[in-house]
């Protein structure tokens, strides 16, 4: 993972939190847990990253909802 990929990690982990009330701890194991990172997240990076900020925290707890983590 390049430095770009893991500073936009970051920055979805942070804002998923902030949108769930929970911890960043807790957000990160969340979406490691159901490999939102490792499956979307880093590998679509180049596209993800062009959307704002609603539009991708909105498009991965969607994600969440569909695996039944949320």
């Amino acid at each position: 993972m390049n430095s770009e990929a893991l500073d936009f990690t970051i920055f979805c982990v942070g804002n998923v939190a902030d949108r769930l009330k929970m911890n960043a701890r807790d957000a990160y194991h969340l979406l490691k847990h159901t490999g939102i990172i490792s499956d979307y997240i880093v590998p679509y990076y180049d596209v993800l990253h062009t959307f704002s900020k609603e539009y991708i925290v909105d498009d991965i707890l969607a994600l969440l909802k569909k695996k039944g983590a949320i």
